[in-house]
């Protein structure tokens, strides 16, 4: 059997209780007034008694209905009702739990005053009008003031309205409204009375009270604040949460991870709007949530292991709203924050990605494009441009879009026509449709969505380049032939990392960036003309994944990333010491290795034999070359090159 739990609720805290146990345990709710049973609205199972009850009843009330724990979340100024549930506990021997609200940090040109008589004192001593919020029970109190610059705001209840008209309180200076209130409908309401001062308790963030100072701060109204009395002691709603899921296997917090679109507050979805209104709290960037007309609590943070920091300690939160830019599921931060929050109960609503509005401004499909996030990483566009007709690109810090059209020019592709989109669904958004050399020397925001169009892009899968292509000098190359071998041997992924040692004119560089699009290349050479060499051909081939490195193996190695694949066309005579550095670097690399005299042959078969690779193989290449002689065509042969591949386990490459 459940236990029995009566909640003395009438309060946002009493709510947030009744709500969250009423699955655990058998619930009563007690309420005062008419507005505590307003707020309990829409939560079954549970039963509800209205009414004030003094020091007997109460006493009376607990023994008639055996309960195993009572939770006093009353208003921190009901202190009878908290004396009278004190004592009832303690006489019927039932565990107590006292909710205390936060209290409010100094505000500097605020009135504390210690009760509504001294701030009665206060006012007649002041001119100007008023604007009392402190509800319809304590009005009494106010008699002496001339009511003619009194305005009250008490609830729609006929008990608050007879309240008003006993004090002589004027009925066009009654303002009947249930909270609650947020800054805004707070200094209408001010400017509406030209109010000089406005009467609040210090009734925490619950009750509404930052949203008062917030308002009066913005037309100049002074807070008079009747200081929070005494409590006594207790818990905070976060440190109850806590304790009560100790003893009750309460239901998992609703984590809704929202995708708000673009950035405007119109392009939200309807689902996107009813779970920032359904919400306790919001999570998000700063320029997320800065985006949104945000009324309830929120942090700006976006790491998910400090968000999760976050709701642990603020149990009391239990629907909260995770806010990301665009769509959920298109570049966003949610597939991480799903990952760390996975025990929570989590929803997740998808948003309008940017790429999707600009599209639609444009009229053109994306179905058929390539897109890539440069929003915090950087991205092989180059290579993307040059195989795509359509290329999507979402940028974000250094990855300007003027950063991005500068280097697609120095790729030569600064006559294709380029779209950026700035501050969609902003009132000063900006479409500029231009040249990539012209919007080369143009700023513009860095969060934009850029569609870059090449009608000439063909997406050739290419292996075995025919050597004529390549800028060559004197410096030796892998012939084409040979190269398409080891490349095959090699068995590169799309994001592969390759190390090429001894790179020479980068042939074989440039055939790994090209197949490893995703991935990266680090071309180690040694010789300055082969160092120029290898970045004329990278330009050539439009492929800015390849890193040059100016250096002797191994040390030139020692700072690069770990490879996943390596190949070796000349190790300088150090081919022992650069194979323990890739062992030492990724035990699982592979490595190919191409060689020409029998001496390095001996030293590649020595080597691997003290290393012990699972995967070895040796192939011998023997390329002969039609060659003309007068009116004949002779075969000339070429070379043979011994292309070893070595690999400590084996993998799927």
């Amino acid at each position: 059997m459940s236990d029995k739990i009566c909640i003395f609720a009438g309060t946002t805290e009493g709510r947030k209780l009744v709500a969250l146990l009423k699955d655990a345990a058998e619930v009563t709710a007690c309420v005062a007034t008419e507005y505590g049973e307003i707020m309990l609205d829409g939560i079954d199972g549970i039963t509800v008694h209205s009414g004030r009850m003094n020091a007997e009843e109460i006493a009376d009330f607990f023994k008639r209905n055996k309960f195993d724990r009572i939770i006093d979340a009353t208003h921190p100024y009901a202190q009878a009702a908290t004396e009278n549930i004190a004592a009832a506990s303690e006489e019927a021997g039932i565990p107590l739990m006292r909710i205390l609200r936060e209290k409010e940090g100094h505000i500097s040109n605020a009135v504390y005053v210690s009760s509504v008589l001294e701030a009665k004192e206060y006012l007649l001593h002041h001119e100007g009008n008023i604007l009392i919020t402190t509800g319809s029970k304590e009005l009494s109190d106010y008699r002496g003031l001339d009511m003619s610059r009194v305005w009250a705001r008490v609830l729609p209840v006929a008990s608050s309205l007879d309240a008003c008209e006993k004090v002589g309180i004027p009925v066009s200076h009654i303002i009947a409204a249930q909270g609650p209130f947020t800054a805004e409908v707070n200094l209408a309401q001010l400017k509406m009375i030209d109010a000089e001062y406005i009467v609040t308790k210090a009734s925490g963030s619950s009750g509404g009270f930052e949203e008062k100072i917030k308002a009066a701060s913005e037309c100049s109204a002074v807070p008079v604040i009747i200081g929070q009395p005494p409590q006594v002691s207790g818990l905070s709603l976060d440190e109850a949460i806590s304790e009560l899921g100790k003893m009750y296997q309460l239901s998992r917090r609703k984590i809704t991870l929202v995708g708000i679109g673009p950035g405007s507050t119109d392009m939200l979805t309807v689902e996107a709007k009813k779970a920032l209104e359904d919400c306790d709290a919001v999570i998000g960037a700063a320029s997320v949530i800065g985006a949104l007309d945000i009324r309830k609590p929120s942090f700006n943070e976006y790491d998910p292991a400090k968000v999760r920091e976050i709701l642990e300690a603020h149990p009391s939160f239990r629907n909260i709203a995770a806010v990301f830019r665009g769509d959920t599921g298109f570049f966003s931060g949610a597939t991480k924050m799903i990952k760390e929050l996975e025990n929570e109960d989590i929803k997740v609503i998808s948003g309008i990605s940017s790429l999707a509005a600009l599209s639609a401004k444009l009229g053109v499909n994306w179905d058929d494009a390539v897109w890539i996030s440069l929003h915090g990483h950087d991205g092989n566009f180059v290579n993307a441009v040059d195989k795509n007709k359509k290329v999507f690109l979402l940028t974000g810090g250094g990855n300007t879009p003027s950063a991005v059209c500068r280097k697609l020019k120095e790729y030569g592709f600064g006559s294709l026509v380029c779209t950026v989109g700035e501050r969609l669904s902003y009132p000063d958004e900006k479409i500029t449709r231009d040249s990539v050399e012209s919007l080369s020397e143009k700023e513009s925001d860095p969060l934009s969505v850029m569609l870059i169009e090449n009608p000439k892009a063909v997406d050739a899968v290419r292996l075995g380049i025919d050597d004529s292509e390549f800028i060559r000098g004197d410096v030796p190359m892998t012939k084409s032939e040979v190269r398409a071998v080891s490349v095959a041997k090699l068995a590169l992924r799309a994001d592969s990392v390759l190390w090429d040692i001894g790179a020479g004119t980068g042939s074989v560089s440039v055939e790994c960036a090209l197949s490893a699009y995703k991935g990266q290349v680090f071309a180690v050479e040694k010789e300055q003309d082969a160092v120029s060499l290898i970045e004329h051909n990278k330009l050539k081939f439009k492929a800015d994944n390849i890193t040059v490195v100016q250096g002797t193996a191994p040390e030139a190695l020692e700072k690069l990333p770990a490879p996943t694949h390596a190949f070796i066309g000349g190790s300088g005579g150090n081919l022992h010491a650069v194979l323990k550095m890739l062992l030492n670097k990724n035990p699982d690399v592979r490595i190919v290795m191409n060689t020409v005299t029998l001496e390095s042959q001996a030293e590649a078969f020595a080597c691997a034999k003290e290393f012990g690779f699972e995967v070895f193989e040796a192939v011998s290449v023997n390329v002969s070359r039609s060659k003309k002689a007068g009116s004949y065509n002779l075969m000339s042969s070429q070379n043979p090159v011994m292309v070893f591949v070595m690999q400590d386990r084996r993998t799927d490459g």
